[in-house]
């Protein structure tokens, strides 16, 4: 762990890029199932952007440092990626990982291929296992709310999937603190079995799930397993005040993706160069900073990080050895006071 020593932050072993991580675990919701504080997901990356052959490399790498928690949904290009992740994870244990995979986004033109009724749920967890290659998913989830359908069918569906042995788990990503509580009084009355996580959106610069979210999860038995924690990549300190984006870079070539661009302010960037000197002082990258700010907070069980290079894995895992002192987190908290009103176009 980090001390403060003569005003200098040094670490009581080895430098953090030197040292072994021990990869730990924390359990999700108030379920028994336990997955590393590191995920790796797949959005954005697998099946689309990531040759496959570098993607099971970055799988492999995960594996081999103890992340045992993976994510994907069925959306991601179309089942590309739940097939290159299911292939990767071929070379080992089923019972040595956990697959998160999702439902809610369309899958194909027709008026049943998207949603949350239980036929689209039914179909398209036959559909990801089939991708996946795997007898039954850990965590199934769904990507979003879906108002159309009403939330007894949803549930229910979700039940009968668990009683099926298809899925052993279930969750939500993305739905609000109503939604949850309502869920939550349905499976009550009909004592069906609870959902275990929901998956928001969440880093430094985007908290809103810290106003109502973790609160009414964690009083259902929910804990929240985070994405983009990194914020697409603007929280590793690579993207410069009043200066062009790297030509190489997501936001320079996706110009759709309006959630990253959303951060390209001057302000949020001058703040994001403060927390990199910070982590630079303290002999961490910005991504590492980042990632042990996130599992500072007990309520998340995982962040699930993208990766393009096994060396991405390598670095980012290394947040789980770090611990925050009162101190440097009251620090974080006085830079991050200058944006603290930032609210991203979602």
């Amino acid at each position: 762990m980090l001390v403060l020593y003569d005003g200098q932050w040094e670490f009581t072993r080895l430098a953090i890029q030197r040292r072994i991580i021990r990869m730990k675990y924390r359990k999700v919701g108030n379920s028994g199932l336990k997955v590393s504080e590191i995920a790796l997901g797949s959005w954005l990356t697998y099946g689309k952007t990531v040759q496959n052959q570098t993607a099971h490399d970055c799988i492999h790498r995960a594996y081999e440092l103890g992340i045992n928690f993976f994510d994907t949904a069925n959306a991601y290009e179309r089942g590309k990626a739940e097939e290159v992740l299911g292939e990767a994870l071929k070379a080992y244990p089923r019972s040595s990982y956990v697959v998160a995979t999702k439902v809610f986004f369309p899958m194909g033109e027709g008026p049943n291929d998207r949603g949350l009724s239980r036929k689209h749920i039914i179909e398209q967890c036959d559909a990801s296992l089939k991708r996946l290659g795997m007898d039954y998913i850990d965590l199934y989830q769904c990507h979003r709310f879906d108002p159309e359908v009403p939330m007894e069918e949803t549930l229910y569906a979700l039940d009968d999937l668990v009683r099926q042995g298809k899925v052993l788990y279930t969750g939500v990503s993305e739905w609000s603190a109503a939604q949850i509580e309502k869920a939550a009084g349905v499976r009550k009355e009909h004592k069906l079995r609870p959902l275990i996580s929901n998956q928001p959106i969440y880093n430094m610069l985007e908290r809103y799930i810290e106003d109502e979210i973790i609160e009414v999860s964690d009083k259902n038995g929910m804990s929240q397993i985070v994405f983009s924690p990194l914020a697409q990549g603007v929280l590793t300190g690579k993207y410069k005040p009043n200066s062009e984006k790297p030509a190489d870079s997501r936001a320079a070539n996706d110009t759709t993706n309006f959630v990253i661009n959303s951060y390209f302010r001057n302000d949020v960037l001058e703040c994001v160069q403060r927390l990199n000197t910070l982590a630079s002082d303290m002999g961490l990258t910005l991504s590492q900073l980042s990632l042990a700010w996130i599992l500072s907070h007990q309520e998340i069980s995982s962040a699930i990080i993208g990766a393009s290079r096994p060396s991405q894995v390598e670095e980012n895992v290394k947040a789980v050895d770090v611990v925050l002192t009162n101190d440097v987190l009251s620090e974080i908290e006085v830079i991050l006071e200058e944006v603290k009103d930032f609210s991203p176009a979602r």
